[in-house]
């Protein structure tokens, strides 16, 4: 099967690539069936002359891309369709990250009914003193009730004393 991939050039420390096509299995440093662009990343913008017409037609005729080179071409709009994801993750690894979001999830979900439970002790707490201040309200009625009732009494009392 052939594969477009990119192979390393350039100083030490300072790479270029080209983008290349030969068989998967080949080495990338070997012998190339052709190349078929350049990629200098140390310039700003990074510099990429590809031959698109090349692109195509070995694509056309069954060459696979790798991810990064896909992404590539997907960014200078070569080709079009969507970006592939550019590592893989083992299922070793996987399991632990799904185990790891699991826990955080359930630990989520702890702090919400914490949450929950603390707002409805809230709620319920408030309730409370407002019952207890309406009580204490409804007290100090009573009271001055109980007030107005003894001054209007010792008031007819004093008019009675008078009028005697």
């Amino acid at each position: 099967m052939l594969s477009i991939r990119l192979t390393r050039i350039g100083k030490k420390h300072h790479p270029e690539y080209r983008v290349i096509i030969c068989e998967k299995a080949r080495d990338p440093w070997g012998k190339a069936l052709e190349i078929l662009g350049h990629i200098n990343p140390h310039t700003s913008p990074r510099k990429i002359t590809l031959k698109a017409d090349r692109i195509k037609y070995w694509i056309a005729n069954g060459a696979q891309c790798t991810n990064t080179v896909w992404n590539m071409l997907i960014d200078e709009k070569v080709v079009e369709g969507e970006k592939r994801k550019s590592f893989k993750i083992s299922k070793k690894r996987q399991a632990k990250i799904d185990e790891k979001n699991a826990k955080e999830l359930e630990k989520k979900k702890e702090l919400e009914e914490k949450a929950k439970a603390e707002a409805e002790a809230k709620k319920a707490e408030e309730k409370a003193k407002a019952e207890a201040e309406a009580e204490a309200k409804k007290a100090a009625e009573a009271e001055e009730k109980a007030k107005a009732e003894e001054k209007s009494q010792e008031s007819d009392s004093e008019k009675k004393e008078e009028s005697k």
